[in-house]
Parts: structure tokens; sequence; C-alpha cells
């Protein structure tokens, strides 16, 4: 019998778990599936929690809930993945073989990548708010915080969910309004970019709306410590940012075994260099990388690692077929952007298109508005929540293209 092997549990993996196990022979192939812990986090759902939307409760379940019984689901971490040998070494000193493998070990923030910022402040006027336990340390903290300099920050532009960090902005502005504290709360938002996103359209949208909000934006700063003493973000340039609460996003990484392995990419964030069109690495022909585990010009984020399990399924069964990976990702990512008092906004692009104003799903009628600011956003968000859990990380169709479409976008 022939392995598949999986490296991480998350969203990627575990779509990827079970769309293989339906479309597999199960005589002859075994799917064995790793992660370090049992928890599965529904990691979109981190956003609400500092604003009580959601509850921890909400946003976490088993992991072992969400794949088949015929899936050998084991609780240990890749150490090193010897590629010539198709081995992985476990931490705990045992071996993997595989025929195939997958790597979905996502990406991490490492705070500890700029001096200054996990020091005497981190979690006391110092948060981040994409992990568990910063979002839900950050939820107490704005409980009885009554104002001062908020300050979002990115230390970095390639993370998980670039859109995330706008998101939290407009949140806190609505939840500081309806606290009646909103007079006493100075929000400024810190960016490497040039505007509030990397895509002219959306970021003429989005610069309108903190202009709308009255919040500043610092861009083109560049990180390079975090004065503890002082409450200041320093820039390369040592231009300075004060602070009263600062919401960080870290440096992001990939994966502790892409490093031990060497096979990340040349910036030394641990990202592995991927065929963005088969999802094949670019050095092992059985090995395919599929989520934030990648190097792809795309947003990191579940949309994508959806839209990329549609395309590798149809390569791997081509793989094991002897034929040509002929399935082709075009970059397709599709992010809803809160922006506060139950509205929102939705993107939809890829490698070619910029997002575009229009009707999202069905042309025409939508009812979602690309690039519009409407309740139906908000509303589709967080139906998504249910879609997630239920249909999504199952590895069940959903109305909505792999590739992108051009209906209901308008070009002029």
């Amino acid at each position: 019998m022939k392995n598949i092997l999986i490296l991480g549990a998350g969203t990627a993996g575990t779509m990827m778990a079970n769309k293989l196990y339906k479309n597999l022979n199960k005589d002859l192939w075994r799917i064995t599936i790793i992660d370090k812990d049992e928890a599965h986090y529904y990691q979109p759902g981190f956003l609400f929690i500092p604003f009580g939307i959601y509850k921890p409760e909400d946003v976490v379940k088993p992991k072992r809930k969400f794949l088949p019984e015929g899936v050998d689901f084991r609780i240990n971490e890749a150490a090193k993945i010897k590629a010539e040998s198709n081995l992985v070494i476990m931490q705990d000193g045992s071996m993997i073989p595989y025929d195939i493998l997958i790597i979905a070990t996502g990406t991490t923030p490492v705070p500890e990548e700029t001096e200054g910022l996990k020091d005497k402040l981190w979690y006391t006027d110092i948060f981040d708010f994409y992990t568990y336990e910063g979002t839900t340390r950050l939820a107490k903290k704005l409980e009885t915080w009554q104002g001062g300099n908020l300050v979002i920050n990115l230390a970095e532009t390639i993370i998980k969910c670039p859109v995330a960090p706008l998101e939290f902005t407009f949140l806190a502005d609505a939840y500081f309004t309806e606290k009646g504290i909103r007079d006493k709360v100075n929000i400024t938002y810190v960016t490497p970019l040039s505007g509030a996103f990397t895509k002219p359209k959306t970021t003429a949208l989005l610069n309108n709306l903190m202009a709308e909000k009255k919040i500043n934006v610092v861009p083109d700063f560049y990180l390079q410590r975090v004065d503890n003493d002082r409450k200041v973000l320093i820039s390369y340039d040592e231009h300075e940012v004060p602070f009263d609460l600062l919401i960080s996003v870290p440096v992001n990484k990939g994966d502790q075994v892409v490093e031990a392995s060497k096979m990340g990419d040349e910036d030394g964030l641990n990202f592995i260099p991927t065929d963005k069109h088969t999802l094949q690495s670019k050095k092992r022909e059985n090995i395919f990388v599929i989520g934030d585990a990648t190097n792809l010009p795309t947003s990191k984020a579940g949309s994508v690692a959806h839209f990329e399990a549609e395309i590798l399924l149809e390569n791997i069964l081509s793989y094991i077929n002897g034929q040509p990976l002929e399935a082709k990702f075009d970059g397709h990512a599709n992010c809803f952007i809160e922006t506060g008092y139950g509205k929102g906004t939705l993107i939809d692009f890829n490698y070619d298109t910029e997002p575009l104003p229009g009707k999202f799903p069905f042309a025409g009628f939508g009812p979602m508005g690309l690039l519009k600011v409407n309740r139906a956003n908000h509303l589709g968000k967080l139906a998504f929540r249910w879609i997630y859990w239920h249909m999504l990380l199952t590895g069940k169709k959903l109305p909505v293209s792999t590739n992108m479409s051009m209906a209901g976008k308008i070009t002029e």
C-alpha cells in the first residue's frame, strides 16, 4: 500500500485529507495526517473576540471531528523532511515514509523577530489578535481600557489574511463609538505599504473609509524596533509613532520544519518555492504545497486554500495516474472586509485582475456587492463560519467557481 502524508491538519490539510479520502482507492492508498495539537481554530473568528461579537468557545473544535475515520490522524510534530529518501523525521525520533507529501504547515506570527516587540509590555499594553491567546487576552484588556493612542501596526507585508488588520481598525472605531469613548481614542494605522492595501481600487475605497472614520494612516513605515520604556514604535529611518495600546501584526514565518529541511525561499521566511499554477514543489515532483506554506504571490487566506485544494486534488490524481498536471490555479482570492456598524465590503481577485466593483456571486443580482459597503456583505461574513465548519473543512463543493469569474464585474 502507498502512503500520502499530509503535514498540518489546519484548514488546507483537513480539506485535502477529506477530498483525497473520497477520491482514492482505499485498497491502494493510506492517508496519514500529522499535527502537533488536537484543537482546530476558526481563525477568521479571532478578529471578533476582542469586541465581544464572538466568544472564545465559538472558534474552537476538535480536529478529529473533521477528519474521516479512515484517515490516520497522529499528534506529533515534523522535525525534518528528508526529501531524497521520501521520509519525514518526527520530533520523537520516529520516521514516516511517503510516496506523496503534502505540506500544509501554514504560517505563524513571530514577534521575537522584531526587537522589543515581545518584551515587558507584551500582553499588558502590546497585543496580537492572530492567536487564540492573543485575542482572548486582548478582549479582557479592552473591557477596562479607558482610551488613549490606539495603534495598529503591520511589521511586514507578507501576512496571514492581509485584510484582517483593516477590519480590526474599523471594528475598533465602531466598538469605542458604541461604548461612548470614541472621542478619547486616537486610532492610527501604521503600515509598510504606501496605502491601506496593495490594489489601487481597493486602496482608494479603504483610504476613504479611514478618512471618514477619522483614522490616521501612517504609510511606508518599516518597523525596526519597539521602545517599551517610551512606548514608541521606531522605523528604520528613525520615524517614531507613540502608543498607549499597540495592536501588532508581527512578522509571519513558515514552519520550523521548512527551515530545518532547507526548503524555504530566499527571503528567509520559511515559505516554500511552489509552482504558482500546479502547486507542485519546485524541487521535488512528489511534494505538493498548499495554503499559507507556499510562497505564491496571492493572499494567505482560507478562501485561497479552498480554491487551491480543488486544483491540487485534480493534480495529485493526475500525478498518480502518470498524466500531465493540467489543472491550473489562477491565484483566486475572495475576502470579506468588515467595516463596522453591521456592514462590510467584499473583494474578489486573482494573479492578473485586481478587485473590481460589481455583484457577487450572481451577476446582476448579487446579493453581495464587490467594493460596496453594505449589510449583505457583513451577513455573508458571519454566515461563512457555518459554511467553514459544515462544508469547507469536510471538502464539500461550494457554489463559488474555483477560478475567478468575470461575471458581474464592472471593468471600466
